[in-house]
C-alpha cells in the first residue's frame, strides 16, 4: 500500500500519533481483526507417510484461521495437527510451554507427535513462529524436525506494539504476549537466537489496515514491516502481495508453503 505521505504530511502525522483519539482508533481496529477469531478444536487426519505438519496460529486468532492451509496439506498426504491455543491468556514463555507439552506428551486419543512421527514440519502464522523459535532454541536435539514455514513472523518485533502497547484496551485485546512483541528492551523476538533449522519466510506487502500501517515505517502487511519479518538466519524468503490477517488462507501462500515443505525452498516460477 502507499504510505501516508500521499495524504498526510509528516508534521500532521506526528501530531496525530500523540493524540489519544488516534491511538484509540487504531486499537479499536485491532478489535475488528480479533473478531475473526472463534473457538475451534485441534484437528488431525490419518497420516499416509508418517510425516506430520503442525500448524500454529497467531495472536488473537484460533486454529480456524489455519483451516484452509490444513486442508491443503492433508490432501498432500501429511498428518496435520492444527493446534488451538489461548493466545491472549499468557506470556510467550507460558504459551510455548502449554503448546509443546501437548505435542510432546500427547493425550489418551493421540500419541506424542514429536516422538511418533518420522518427520515433523511446522507452518506458523505471526506470533506462532515466535513460539516455535522459543521452543526450539531450548532443545538439545530435534532429530524429528523437518522444514519450517513462517508466515509474516514479527522476527524483529513490531512498531505497532511500541506505539499502542501502553493503552489499556490494547493490553486487554492482545493479552500479556501481545506486549512482548515490540522492538524495545522487553521484546521477546529480539532476544531469540538465530534459527539453525530449515526455514522459509513468507512476507506480505499488502495492508487492509491504513491506521496501523501509519505506525509502521516502510512497506508492511498491516501488522509487521517487511524490514522486521526476516530473522537473523533463514533458508529462503519470498514476498507475496497478501495481507497479514488473511495470508494463511491465500492460495499462493498455500502453494509456496507446500513447495517449501517438499523441497526446502520456494518455487521461483509461481507467480502471485
Amino acid at each position: 500500500m502507499k504510505k501516508t505521505s500521499e495524504w498526510l504530511n509528516i508534521s500532521h502525522f506526528n501530531r496525530a500519533l500523540n493524540n489519544n483519539v488516534f491511538k484509540m482508533t487504531a486499537t479499536i481496529l485491532l478489535i475488528g481483526l480479533a473478531a475473526f477469531a472463534s473457538i475451534d478444536k485441534p484437528t488431525s487426519q490419518a497420516p499416509s507417510k508418517n510425516e506430520t505438519v503442525v500448524l500454529l496460529h497467531g495472536l488473537c486468532r484460533t486454529s480456524r484461521s489455519m483451516a484452509k492451509m490444513g486442508k491443503a496439506l492433508t490432501a498432500d498426504g501429511y498428518n496435520v495437527i492444527n493446534v488451538n491455543y489461548p493466545s491472549r491468556s499468557a506470556t510467550i514463555d507460558e504459551l510455548t510451554t502449554e503448546v509443546f507439552q501437548g505435542l510432546e506428551v500427547g493425550s489418551t486419543d493421540r500419541p506424542s507427535i514429536l516422538k511418533n512421527s518420522k518427520k515433523v514440519h511446522f507452518v506458523t502464522h505471526s506470533m506462532g513462529g515466535i513460539l516455535l523459535q522459543n521452543y526450539l532454541e531450548k532443545q538439545a536435539a530435534t532429530p524429528w524436525l523437518g522444514n519450517v514455514v513462517m508466515l509474516a513472523p514479527p522476527s524483529r518485533g513490531s512498531e505497532v506494539t511500541d506505539k499502542l502497547g501502553g493503552i489499556k484496551l490494547y493490553q486487554w485485546i492482545n493479552g500479556p504476549a501481545g506486549n512482548q512483541l515490540g522492538t524495545g528492551a522487553g521484546s521477546c523476538p529480539l532476544r531469540l537466537k538465530a534459527p539453525t533449522f530449515e526455514l522459509g519466510i513468507i512476507a506480505g506487502d499488502r495492508s487492509i489496515n491504513p491506521i496501523l500501517s501509519m505506525l509502521i515505517p516502510g512497506p508492511d502487511d498491516g501488522k509487521v514491516s517487511l524490514a522486521r519479518v526476516k530473522p537473523a538466519a533463514y533458508t529462503d524468503y519470498i514476498k507475496l502481495h497478501v495481507t497479514h490477517a488473511c495470508m494463511a488462507g491465500n492460495k499462493h501462500v498455500i502453494e509456496q508453503t507446500k513447495y517449501f515443505l517438499k523441497h526446502g525452498k520456494f518455487n521461483p516460477t509461481e507467480k502471485n
